[in-house]
């Protein structure tokens, strides 16, 4: 089979219509020509985040009747878990990481920390590729036990939490960079890894290597050696990189969705990625499912009972209120009891789905290579293991998301209309997923007759997915 160089392929994908390659230059220009004000628009949003997780805690508690519009509180909980999770999720399809460089109010801020602080060199133990994953995960599970969608407190802490994280880190480490953004971020990653299928990317005029560049010099506030540049996860479009009139720096191009991820091989397949997005959707998944399985209330009784006969009374007795729900006025107080099942249900929802997720990856790329599949069966592993970045992502917006979905119970649609609106994104998720799979594989040298057998575990594991989030797109199965 013939290999095209990693400059062919990018050529060949970068062929657009004229009409694209004028919008692409057009929005290039635009963004080149006000790129000064953006510190206007993020000072602006750090206004408006404020007001969205701070004004709620002085406010009284809406009442049950309440709705986006005749109360704020219920007016900035719509805008955080209705419109912003999902929506950032759903724009990188469309623009990419734009969020994280033109409106995020704390990658901005840790930035503007980071001109008047000591600017230390940044640690090996933030550069790791696991802090972004462990970050995650914590806030994930912090979420969950502080109320964070119930409570206009836990929101606080949560997002003004992070908030502060990212301005101290911001302001100890790296010189005119975010740090911030490319090491710790919580949904940074999640964000990186959806990028790829994003249908724009920022693509160096010339590329001085196919291997990924990473540099604490240069213009990009992210350590991207932009001349090295091959993958979307790190860039944060904030088109300081962009010079129309230069030779070097980079360009904005459109291009066909999910095409890096079906060329996964030629832009730096990593396999943190790959585990974390089997291990975020699994935590994400379990984060929805204590709330509506009554096997969790089963389990909880259980071990509450084993905790009393063995002596461990204190599992009986509330928690500190930074660290789980206590709220007595709203009838609402987690013991330590909670604490412990919802953790721990949450963190055995995310073993097993990773579990699954890899077992059903590995067979694919064993199969893979009997079917004439090229590369180690860890190369092929990680390749594959993209294929299920749609329908994750889908799952979380769904899932995590599901109040953008509200409104359309209050048309002539009613209930079966969100159903069917879920349903709908989740297929649109699941077909991409296969239609990637067999992308990839055929990328790695499987003739199109072969491929159906090793694209089969991916499907099962698709299904998979599907499953677990079934309460969340349908409700519960009678």
């Amino acid at each position: 089979m013939n290999k095209m160089t990693f400059d062919e392929v990018r050529t060949k994908a970068s062929v657009r219509p004229a009409t694209a390659r004028k919008v692409a230059a057009a929005v290039e220009g635009f963004f080149v020509r006000h790129r000064t004000w953006l510190s206007w628009v993020h000072a602006v949003m750090f206004l408006v985040f404020l007001g969205i997780i701070l004004v709620p805690v002085f406010l009284p508690d809406p009442p049950g009747n309440a709705t986006p519009l005749t109360h704020y509180t219920t007016f900035a909980n719509y805008l955080l878990w209705g419109l912003w999770f999902p929506l950032v999720f759903m724009s990188v399809i469309f623009t990419g990481r734009s969020w994280c460089g033109l409106l995020c109010p704390m990658g901005a801020a840790a930035e503007k920390a980071n001109a008047y602080g000591p600017k230390f060199k940044i640690p090996s133990w933030l550069s790791w590729e696991g802090t972004p994953v462990a970050s995650f995960l914590f806030v994930t599970v912090l979420g969950q036990t502080v109320g964070v969608r119930d409570h206009p407190e836990a929101a606080a802490e949560v997002f003004g939490g992070t908030m502060l994280a990212a301005i101290i880190i911001g302001w100890l480490f790296g010189s005119k960079k975010r740090a911030w953004c490319r090491h710790a971020c919580p949904i940074g990653l999640l964000l990186g890894v959806f990028s790829r299928l994003g249908a724009v990317e920022f693509a160096p005029w010339t590329r001085k290597s196919t291997t990924e560049g990473y540099t604490d010099r240069g213009v990009c506030p992210t350590l991207i050696d932009i001349s090295r540049k091959t993958e979307s996860r790190h860039c944060i479009e904030c088109f300081r990189c962009v010079n129309p009139s230069a030779k070097g720096g980079v360009h904005l191009e459109f291009r066909k969705p999910g095409v890096e991820i079906e060329r996964i091989r030629d832009h730096h397949a990593n396999p943190v990625e790959v585990w974390f997005l089997f291990l975020g959707t699994g935590i994400a998944l379990g984060g929805f499912l204590w709330l509506v399985l009554p096997i969790f209330q089963k389990m909880r009784q259980s071990f509450g009972v084993w905790s009393i006969h063995n002596g461990m009374a204190w599992m009986g007795q509330p928690g500190p209120a930074w660290l789980m729900s206590v709220h007595p006025e709203r009838n609402e107080i987690f013991l330590w009891l909670d604490f412990v099942m919802i953790t721990g249900f949450m963190l055995g929802c995310m073993v097993l789905l990773a579990a699954v997720l890899a077992a059903f990856t590995s067979c694919s790329s064993a199969l893979a290579g009997r079917a004439g599949g090229d590369g180690t069966f860890g190369s092929r592993f990680t390749e594959l293991g993209y294929q299920y970045a749609p329908v994750a992502m889908v799952s979380l917006i769904i899932g995590l998301g599901g109040k953008l979905f509200e409104p359309i119970a209050y048309t002539p649609l009613g209930i079966d209309g969100v159903h069917g609106a879920k349903g709908l994104l989740f297929l649109i998720g699941l077909l991409w997923s296969i239609r990637l799979g067999e992308r990839i594989l055929a990328r790695q040298g499987v003739v199109p007759s072969r491929r159906w057998l090793p694209l089969m575990p991916g499907l099962i594991g698709t299904l998979a997915v599907g499953l677990g989030w079934w309460p969340a797109i349908f409700g519960l199965m009678k």
